[in-house]
């Protein structure tokens, strides 16, 4: 095996034990310690978990009066399980010869990847037409009605709505330190966001980041914000190859930008046994949620919101280049943020898949039986429980939600099919962007400027929107000089 596929893989492994597993993100002085846990006390813990969130999952399905089917055959004897899969190590999921990663969903539904069967739903909502037909032809259109009723229809379909009424945020300088990165000496600042909990004292939200800043900066510089999570002093993930070249933090450096890492579960826990703690537990008052109340991403899109509070006040800032980056469901909320937040400047989305910039409407994957079972409805609305065997009845789709965010620029990255796998669908991602660019074109703005999917390792995209998938595994990684040189061009000549 090359080293480079072996570094690939690793970082696979990384990205799905930090990534994918329940509560892994968890605030290290507010939730378990899962890395110092035993295997027994870790595998228990992931037992409370999912037992809790599956209750949480089948009130929303008693609320929503749906009803899933009935008891399922075992996997290994159900005749729509697909061809030629067997069982996937010691997990409870499948895989083919090729490698692909099979679920199948609560609803009994298994994934796909056969591409002849990927669009059964070719015919995408037109983000250019109003609901009465009327076309959108010109940006005061766009701007007065079609943009604030596809948001509406997000909210009310997919994310859910935020409250009109949330906390305060008071941010504090816990900590500051000078030091170096790499080569370059920095002002390491870490802050708390103290969430006002007036209004429900049992629950205490405070939201964790970490601002780098060049050390005595002459002007207000642009800061590259990581949807990410903070480890124990002195972790390191068994088996990590040390990373090939500069690491991002010094790549942003070394353009003399700043960056942060902003920590989203400590704004919402990722289960949905913690529904009822975190910013959307205090807003219902410890109560649990209705099918329209925000889900996850929309809380950490709420809580980024409120890192640009913390950036607009902060001198060595400028607080008009701020772009924000995550992968896998940090892409998904690194694209929701952008979509309902216009202050932000760019976007680095990156292997968000289904729920992020992955076509609904596609089969490929990733499904909507995934993203509505037990482990992962809580990202969404309850609302969107409603349409996972019915995705064409879904008044808008991922284009809109990129659209959205126009005429800023988004860069969508996804690794390498062998090395990534197609569960996050790079080419479901890459039509989604394709399709958002006539709204971009609307408003002055180049889109992609071609709809056939490119070669692993092109970048394609000479205006706002640009793609590149890299050879790589479940990171962005490869693609940070790409997006920094993109970031680096709008800033400069106003692309």
């Amino acid at each position: 095996m090359g080293t480079r596929r072996a570094i690939a893989i690793a970082r696979v492994c990384v990205a799905f034990l930090v990534c994918l597993l329940p509560g892994v993100h968890a605030v290290w002085a507010q939730q378990p310690d899962i890395f110092r846990m035993t295997p027994g006390d870790r595998a228990a813990y992931f037992a409370k978990i999912g037992a809790e969130s599956e209750v949480d999952w089948r009130n929303m399905i008693d609320l929503l009066h749906l009803a899933p089917p009935g008891p399922l055959p075992p996997a290994a004897e159900d005749p729509n399980r697909p061809e030629i899969t067997s069982r996937k190590d010691s997990s409870s999921n499948w895989r083919d010869t090729a490698g692909n990663t099979y679920a199948r969903s609560p609803w009994g539904t298994w994934n796909n990847y056969d591409e002849s069967k990927a669009n059964p739903y070719p015919n995408l909502p037109d983000p250019l037409v109003l609901k009465n037909g009327r076309p959108v032809t010109d940006p005061d259109l766009w701007w007065s009605e079609q943009r604030p009723q596809i948001l509406v229809d997000f909210d009310r379909e997919i994310y859910g709505s935020e409250p009109e009424r949330t906390p305060a945020v008071r941010w504090e300088l816990v900590r500051a330190v000078d030091t170096t990165i790499g080569k370059f000496p920095v002002s390491e600042k870490h802050l708390v966001g103290h969430v006002d909990s007036s209004m429900y004292p049992k629950i205490g939200v405070e939201i964790q980041m970490t601002l780098v800043v060049p050390a005595k900066p002459v002007r207000p510089v642009p800061v590259v914000m990581e949807f990410g999570f903070l480890l124990p002093p002195g972790f390191a993930f068994p088996g990590m190859p040390k990373p090939e070249g500069p690491s991002w933090q010094e790549q942003v450096l070394d353009k003399g930008w700043a960056y942060a890492v902003y920590v989203p579960t400590t704004v919402q826990p990722d289960n949905a046994a913690g529904l009822a703690e975190g910013i959307i537990g205090l807003v219902n008052r410890g109560k649990p949620r209705a099918p329209g109340d925000w889900g996850a991403l929309r809380a950490w899109a709420w809580g980024a919101s409120r890192a640009m509070d913390c950036f607009e006040a902060d001198r060595s800032i400028d607080a008009k280049k701020v772009c924000i980056e995550g992968v896998s469901r940090y892409g998904k909320a690194v694209l929701v943020t952008m979509a309902y937040d216009q202050r932000f400047a760019i976007a680095l989305v990156g292997s968000s898949g289904k729920g992020g910039a992955a076509l609904y409407r596609r089969n490929f994957g990733e499904s909507m039986g995934n993203i509505c079972s037990s482990g992962e409805f809580h990202w969404f609305a309850g609302n969107l429980l409603r349409f996972v065997l019915a995705p064409n009845d879904l008044s808008v789709d991922s284009h809109e939600l990129i659209a959205l965010c126009a005429p800023r620029p988004v860069f969508i990255s996804c690794g390498s099919p062998e090395v990534e796998g197609r569960w996050i669908d790079g080419t479901g991602q890459f039509m989604a962007e394709a399709a958002a660019g006539g709204v971009y074109a609307l408003l002055g703005r180049k889109g992609l400027g071609t709809s056939t999917m490119p070669p692993i390792g092109t970048l394609v995209g000479g205006g706002a929107l640009a793609f590149r998938q890299h050879q790589d595994g479940h990171t962005v990684g490869p693609n940070w000089p790409y997006f920094l040189q993109f970031a680096q061009e709008h800033f400069e000549k106003g692309k």
